[in-house]
């Protein structure tokens, strides 16, 4: 298995699905580092040469991903919280941040449904 970024990438897929395991690379930047690169994006991942792999690693290293990307997203939240926006008090008490109606959904952000007593009739 190759690592790139400290993050084991599968062999067997090509090598396109393939960087899409490290946080913040999709599949459209996944193409454009292959094409930036060189590196046929059809190929396998077990199948890439030590100096392809040195390609992809230099043009990864260009872009904000994994320890990096996921700090500054912390802190933009943090930042956030602190002035206290509208989206940061949605952050800190644990609710949907982008709009979403709470009143029957939203389970994911608040947690396991409450039971109101009496509430059957």
């Amino acid at each position: 298995m190759a690592r790139i970024k400290g993050v084991d990438i599968p062999n067997d897929k090509h090598i396109v699905i393939s960087l899409t395991y490290i946080y913040g690379i999709g599949r459209n930047l996944a193409k454009t580092i292959c094409e930036n690169a060189g590196v046929e994006p059809t190929k396998k991942a077990g199948e890439l040469s030590v100096e392809e792999l040195n390609k992809l690693r230099d043009e990864i290293n260009k872009h904000l991903v994994e320890g990096d990307l996921r700090r500054e997203v912390n802190m933009n939240i943090k930042t956030k919280m602190e002035i206290n926006s509208y989206q940061g008090t949605r952050h800190k008490r644990g609710l949907p941040v982008r709009g979403q109606r709470t009143n029957r959904n939203a389970r994911t952000r608040k947690g396991k449904g409450k039971t109101v007593a009496n509430k059957k009739k």
